[in-house]
């Protein structure tokens, strides 16, 4: 095991600072799609569930920052994709450790986990349900309903095949009850991590590191990009995909929402 440590205590974040918008200034409107944005999602979603692509970008691209980058040093890969809970997994892995771990996490690439299992490093994935990742994505992506379905396809269906190499953590179980999943992975990988408790104290001091966190990430007045981004749930961006939901249920996307759910079903089943 590796005794580098080189991702940040969670108590190094910065403290507190201004509170999001308040819900009703910001719960009627629904941002219009960016035809950019939606071509740099489509690409970026692409490129990163494979190895040969993505990971030559990811080395040079995250040459200063090791925990995005799996190596020879990495001690576990905690992954999902985008919108999954990986904060809270990450943050409430590391809280009891009493060595340096060292955790790759929020690439949310499936390239970085294939790469992961073919290293033989302890692999965590968090899954959630298709619909409300894709719900998520396009309130904080600004894109519509079927690139972030077809995104979810590929990221998980690249994974089925290493799944023996991985062990999957269903959303609930993670909000629920981390502490199975944490001693799981111990088991299947005979590592010796130590296991958080999941106690209502306990998640919510991960959740208070979770906030900090959040409000440090952009400035004051950046409070509508704060509120599409926030790794927690917001009463701003749950209206707004109450308002995307209609979209999303669209028939012309039966056939994709079918197909993400049977995948999901297989993989947390």
């Amino acid at each position: 095991m590796n005794n580098n440590k080189t991702y940040p205590s969670p108590l190094s974040y910065a403290t507190e600072q201004s509170a999001p918008r308040k819900p009703e200034a910001v719960a009627a409107t629904v941002p219009a799609r960016s035809l950019v944005r939606e071509i740099f999602y489509r690409a970026r979603y692409l490129v990163n569930a494979y190895p040969a692509l993505y990971m030559p970008w990811a080395r040079y691209h995250h040459r200063d920052l090791m925990d995005r980058i799996v190596s020879g040093d990495t001690d576990l890969v905690i992954e999902a994709f985008g919108r999954t809970g990986t904060t809270f997994a990450n943050f409430a892995f590391l809280a009891p450790q009493r060595r340096r771990v060292r955790t790759v996490h929020h690439t949310h690439a499936a390239a970085q986990v294939i790469t992961a299992v073919k290293m033989n490093i302890p692999t965590m994935v968090i899954i959630r349900q298709p619909e409300a990742v894709a719900l998520s994505h396009m309130a904080r992506h600004q894109v519509s309903a079927r690139p972030p379905l077809v995104a979810w396809i590929r990221f998980h269906q690249r994974l089925l095949s290493r799944r023996k190499g991985i062990v999957f953590c269903s959303f609930d179980q993670m909000t629920q009850n981390f502490t199975p999943a944490i001693q799981r992975l111990n088991e299947r990988f005979g590592t010796s991590f130590e296991v958080w408790q999941h106690t209502k104290e306990n998640e919510t001091e991960i959740f208070e590191l979770i906030k900090s966190r959040n409000r440090g990430r952009f400035r004051e007045d950046q409070s509508e990009q704060r509120m599409r981004s926030f790794a927690l749930p917001t009463p701003e961006r749950e209206a707004l995909k109450q308002k995307l939901s209609a979209q999303l249920q669209a028939d012309s996307l039966a056939s994709l929402r079918d197909r993400a759910n049977i995948l999901y079903r297989a993989l947390v089943g």
